[in-house]
């Protein structure tokens, strides 16, 4: 691991209770950016039994999750890739977790159109995938405020529409985002 960013989380939806705190990891073949991704994913998907990188309580699944969220049996139920992620592991999720769903978060609505393209010449099957397409300025803004102590304070957002409003280390953000399905 070659660092570790503390995010201070403060939500003032009522449905999205984040937690007070988080500890996002960068190993040390990751970016800050791909910590950022991390971090978004976490709180964009947040639910009961998520979690940020942990070891699986399965040694089928070959893969390590970036954002996970498990039922009461520990089967994952959520599966979150963030940044760069192959067409052959987002296959052979689909089979390893067949219950849960599978999204990929990506800094930009190019670099998602351009995975949805690869995922179709790969033919995976479809109606089983999403992609979060973030809005690329608000994300390379975020990415210039990063540091080692971070303070996000959400105030509210969801996928329907896709939409989040939150202040990160002192800067508000308004920002749309696109959501495709594949």
């Amino acid at each position: 691991m070659s660092g570790k960013y503390a995010f201070d989380l403060k939500s003032e939806e009522r449905r999205r209770p984040l937690p007070r705190k988080i500890v996002v990891g960068q190993e040390e073949t990751e970016t800050e950016k791909h910590v950022l991704l991390k971090m978004l994913g976490f709180v964009l998907f947040y639910r009961e039994q998520i979690q940020i990188e942990p070891r699986l309580h399965d040694d089928n699944i070959p893969f390590r999750p970036d954002v996970i969220a498990y039922d009461y049996t520990l089967r994952p139920t959520l599966w979150v890739e963030c940044g760069e992620c192959s067409v052959a592991k987002l296959d052979r999720l689909a089979v390893k977790v067949p219950d849960a769903e599978i999204w990929v978060v990506k800094r930009s609505l190019d670099e998602a159109e351009s995975l949805r393209r690869a995922m179709a010449k790969g033919e995976l099957r479809t109606n089983r995938y999403g992609i979060v397409a973030l809005d690329y300025e608000m994300f390379d803004e975020m990415a210039g405020l990063l540091s080692q102590r971070n303070r996000l304070t959400w105030y509210a957002g969801g996928f329907d529409p896709p939409q989040m409003q939150f202040e990160f280390n002192g800067l508000w953000f308004d920002a749309a985002f696109e959501i495709i399905k594949f």
